[in-house]
């Protein structure tokens, strides 16, 4: 069938009367314009009307997750959240760190030291996790050999994608969901634990075949195809009821009993990750080649760069644009890049260049300011060069010309870091300075909360111990001796305290600031110093802290007032900055920022449910913009015992570059060693200072939309106060003309900012995609890993401003409106009962259902208001390695552990149907961590984990193994707390609603069926 694209018919045009669908939005929700229904829109079947809901995370601590952050932040510097298999991989694309080493005796007691279930726990101990914040997060497992093939798997070695089509009679989906039978008729009986595990084939009547290669046979259950479908592409297919070409379904005879759909036969994200580790894990991947599709970013792979940015800084949600808008908008997939800045480059991959051009700067296009790069063409002997971006040709200045070589490239190219690499640095010139000046050195002022609650319980005490320890540990230059970092100490509750810790004092001296309406700074000299020069009078104020605050009974506290004096500082000092906050109440003080309790539950499921996830004040707002103004980034460690308001409180640190990490219902005895390393990792993590991103791009598409910490005041410029190894900024790009197949299609991101030495940099990256005129090129190069990434931003955006439920539909329509659009122009002719999926898009509906399922997209008042803003600023900033962890968690199955090797289990598929009442599982999100335990667990297991004799003596509220960094919960099967962990089982049915994954795919498959008619 012809593969050049329809036009526009009424599904795709306007909303037609009970078509289900409102118009395409093209993944936008920010348009004032849609916040009410469009007429004509019929709520979409199933589950994702308004009363879809899903599986919440609870507050309680979290575990680690496989990706980059801890509970509540990115991750450690120095630590790279290894995806959880295996020897330390020789890199990870996930990783942004150095291996963390755990200890060297097992984390558990054990009193049979030298049996194997002790090598277990140390094994276990051993992983590599990483953590964002008291929602721990744990290291993605990127590495180790495959574990054996699910039976879903396509088997490896890897086959041109083909069609994987069901065998009739086998297994088929359930019909679509209608009116009649309803959202929710779950087409599987209640979960049963299966006797063996995860492991094993499913039952024979389930084995799924692997598509035939092109020559073979066809089995009985394949509709005849080409052998070779020519532009045609391949996809999975999934067969309905009743719609098999010549297969024996459509023989005469009695009706056959319809038989459910087995979870086996569809898609499974494990799958898909273990095929292309199989097929691409521990290879070099160089950069060579425009338009090529990286590794998944699950998988750990050597990077090599040759001319395009490394995908640990640049990802793309396809790396084939469309050539026109019109191919754009029929296919609405988001054209769109995430964008990690300062990703951790593992030690076995080179760091970046650093290019100094002296006096005279960076070379740079007269025309569009485009950084020399390797898409400049030099001609006229090397005299001019055309620019990649804009073509405009530019005289190349005399000390920077060269020589031609007879293809007419540079005879230094290889020298040059500039015309040779995707990513490298250059030194700034007093042009890129503020003020023409070079920037001082940045420095962390240390906040603490010193109100009646947080002396009595012991918070201030640990904070001032543990700072004695960071303190050694401040960001330095590689080849320095010292951090050149300064730091400042302020306590606060109803008024703030500055302290004098000039290195010639005997004592610390106290100032105290009781007007916080106009905060001023009442000393410059000895407020910020040298830690190394004013050790010793730190040290003595530290101890001093808890005992000076230890008979006040305020209980009142201020929050912007102290914001503002950590900026009026900086300021003073004339230097960036990081203020470091530990607060745990609502701020009801009398002050700028004074917030009341407003978690109204009415209002939730209500088309005033967005105002729970915007700020209370505008204070906050314009504070974050003076802050960034001033190169001030906010990161606030909070301990709430109750409703905080976390939309307002954690505004300044969202728009600033910074971190928030909550510890709901913080116990010392379980919690401080998760909020220590949090403290510690975000201390010593790579960070640049005041910083401006722009993102430029070839002619023909631009950038339009920008997602992340960031402040934007004008189209361009994406500021940040602060930007570190963990935050990514997601981009979105339109058309603004046609793109050509030949040039491509060009981004180059550059970044201005402060190193924590003060010298001023800009980092470039520069990525070339590919383009294409035919949509089956397009659908090829997806990424969905990417994609979600970027579904999830723009949702989380769009919620300040819209319903949840027209955010929830308008996501459901758009991956309706994708796979209908391959269905109708790359798949080959099938019967329309078979849902198609492009093979690199197949785990799409379950990751989508995974965000509808997100308790920040769930309308239920169960859900604590503070979770639900925390999370939603979380993913704001995630990277794709965190959201694809966040979104679908990994499930371990512990009890396989080979204790004589060291490669972990392959993981399972997140469903109540893979655990084993003999089973142990730890599950990991990135900001929680469970290990959940079978009725059935082996007792010489239970002993060598917990030094227990069995499964009964097993009090979960007294353990809490402390894994590398993360708070573990444990959870007994068929206990009250299981409730919590089944949340996060995210192909089921969710807790509070939410569909299960079959049921989501048949409502998707409907809504297919509806455009498509």
């Amino acid at each position: 069938m012809s593969q050049q694209g329809y036009v526009a018919t009424p599904p795709y045009s306007q909303p037609q009367s009970g078509i289900g669908l409102s118009p395409p939005h093209y993944g936008h929700y920010g348009d004032p314009s849609h916040t009410a229904s469009p007429t004509g829109m019929i709520k979409p079947a199933g589950p994702l009307g308004a009363t879809a809901t899903g599986a919440i995370l609870p507050p309680g601590p979290p575990p680690p997750g496989p990706h980059q952050f801890g509970q509540n932040g990115a991750h450690a510097a120095g630590h790279p959240p290894q995806r959880f298999s295996g020897p330390p991989p020789v890199n990870n694309v996930a990783s942004s760190y150095a291996p963390y080493q755990p200890s060297a005796q097992s984390s558990y007691p054990n009193s049979m030291s030298t049996s194997s279930v002790t090598q277990m726990g140390s094994q276990l101990s051993a992983m590599q996790i990483n953590s964002y914040g008291n929602s721990s997060g744990m290291a993605p497992p990127s590495q180790g050999p495959p574990g054996p093939l699910s039976a879903t798997s396509f088997q490896t070695p890897p086959q041109p994608p083909q069609p994987s089509i069901l065998q009739p009679g086998s297994q088929v989906l359930p019909p679509p969901p209608t009116t009649l039978n309803g959202p929710g008729a779950s087409p599987l009986p209640p979960p049963m634990y299966r006797p063996d595990g995860l492991t094993g084939p499913p039952p024979s009547n389930a084995q799924y075949q692997s598509p035939p290669l092109p020559g073979q046979t066809l089995g009985a259950g394949y509709p005849p195809q080409q052998a070779n479908s020519g532009p045609q592409m391949a996809g999975t297919q999934l067969s309905y009821p009743g719609g098999f070409p010549g297969g024996p379904a459509q023989m005469a005879g009695p009706p056959q009993p319809q038989k459910k759909l087995d979870p086996d036969s569809i898609p499974s994200p494990i799958q898909v990750i273990e095929n292309d580790r199989a097929s691409r894990g521990g290879q070099v991947y160089a950069t060579n080649t425009r338009g090529q599709i990286p590794p998944l970013v699950t998988t750990d792979c050597i990077i090599q760069d040759q001319g395009n940015a490394s995908p640990r800084f640049i990802r793309c949600t396809t790396y084939c644009f469309p050539c026109t808008s019109d191919m754009a908008k029929q296919a609405q997939i988001p054209l769109a890049a995430v964008i990690k800045p300062f990703a951790t480059i593992p030690s076995n991959e080179t760091p970046l260049y650093l290019v100094n051009h002296g006096e005279s700067g960076p070379v740079r296009c007269n025309r569009c300011k485009a950084y020399m790069c390797p898409f400049m063409q030099f001609i006229e002997g090397g005299r001019r060069y055309q620019c990649g971006f804009c073509n405009c040709v530019n005289d190349v200045p005399p000390f920077y010309f060269q020589h031609l070589d007879h293809v007419g490239r540079r005879l230094d190219h290889y020298e040059k870091p500039e015309l040779s690499l995707g990513s490298y640095e250059y030194v700034a010139t007093l042009d890129y300075c503020r003020k023409n000046k070079p920037p001082n050195p940045p420095a962390f002022i240390f906040m603490i909360d010193v109100s009646y609650s947080n002396i009595k319980n012991g918070l201030v005490k640990l904070i001032c111990e543990e700072l004695k320890t960071v303190l050694e540990k401040l960001p330095k230059e590689e080849q320095e001796e010292t951090s050149a970092i300064r730091v400042g100490f302020i306590t606060y509750n109803k008024v703030l305290h500055f302290f004098n810790v000039k290195s010639n004092l005997a004592q610390p001296q106290m100032m105290v600031v009781t007007d916080v309406g106009e905060v001023f700074v009442p000393l410059l000299d000895g407020f910020l110093v040298n830690y190394q020069e004013s050790q010793s009078v730190i040290h003595n104020l530290l101890d001093q802290i808890p005992d000076m605050f230890a008979d006040s009974n305020e209980n009142e506290t201020v929050f912007a007032p102290v914001i503002q004096a950590g900026m009026e500082a900086l300021k003073a000092a004339d230097c960036p900055g990081k203020l470091f906050i530990f607060h745990s109440s609502l701020p009801t003080a009398e002050a700028p920022g004074k917030l009341k309790n407003r978690d109204d539950k009415k209002l939730v499921n209500t088309d005033k449910e967005k105002i729970l996830f915007q700020p209370q004040t505008n204070v906050y707002d314009s504070l974050a913009k003076d802050c960034v103004a001033h190169g001030c980034s906010v990161t606030l460690f909070l301990f709430p015992s109750q409703y905080v308001d976390v939309a307002s409180l954690g505004l300044v640190p969202q728009l600033t570059g910074g971190t928030l990490y909550k510890y709901s219902n913080f116990q010392m005895h379980l919690d401080s060693q998760q909020f220590l390393n949090d403290l510690r990792n975000d201390i010593e993590k790579k960070i640049g200072f005041d910083a401006i991103m722009r993102v430029r791009t070839s002619t023909g598409f631009r950038a339009t939309d920008f997602f992340g910490g960031i402040l934007m005041n004008n189209t361009t410029d994406v500021e940040m106060a602060a930007i570190d190894c963990d935050k990514a900024v997601t981009v979105e790009f339109k058309h603004d003309d046609k793109l050509s197949e030949d040039s491509g299609a060009l981004i180059q991101c550059a970044v201005l900012y402060t190193t924590i030495s003060g010298q001023r940099r800009l980092r470039i990256h520069n990525l070339g995609l590919n383009c294409s005129s035919q949509l089956a090129d397009l659908y090829k190069s997806c990424e969905t890993d990417a994609l979600m990434n970027f579904f999830a931003k723009s949702a989380f955006k769009a919620i300040l401003h819209q319903p949840l439920k027209v955010i929830r539909e308008i996501l459901v329509n758009q991956t309706a409106h994708m796979l209908a659009c391959y269905r109708k122009n790359c798949a080959s002719p099938s019967a329309a009962s078979q849902l198609i999926l492009p093979d690199s898009m197949k785990v799409l509906p379950v990751y989508m259902n995974c965000l509808l399922k997100n308790c920040v997209l769930l309308s239920r008042p169960e859900i604590s208001t503070d979770e639900r803003a925390f999370q939603r600023q979380l993913v704001m900033t995630m990277g794709v390695a965190d959201s694809q962890l966040f979104f679908y968690p990994q499930l371990l199955p512990i009890h396989t552990l080979d204790v004589k090797s060291t490669t972990l289990p392959a993981a399972v598929r997140c469903s109540e149907s893979r655990l084993s009442e003999g089973g142990i599982f730890l599950l990991v999100n990135g900001l929680h961590m469970f290990l959940w335990l079978g009725v059935s667990s082996p007792p010489e297991l239970i002993q060598g984990i917990f030094n227990v004799p069995s499964f009964a003596h097993i009090n979960t509220d007294m353990v809490s193994i402390f894994f590398i960094a993360f708070m573990l919960t444990i959870v007994k099967q068929r206990e009250q707390p299981e409730m919590v962990f089944r949340q996060f089982l995210v192909e089921d049915k969710g807790l509070y609603g939410g569909s299960s994954y079959v049921d989501f795919l048949c409502c998707v498959h409907k809504e297919i069926c509806q455009l498509l008619n």
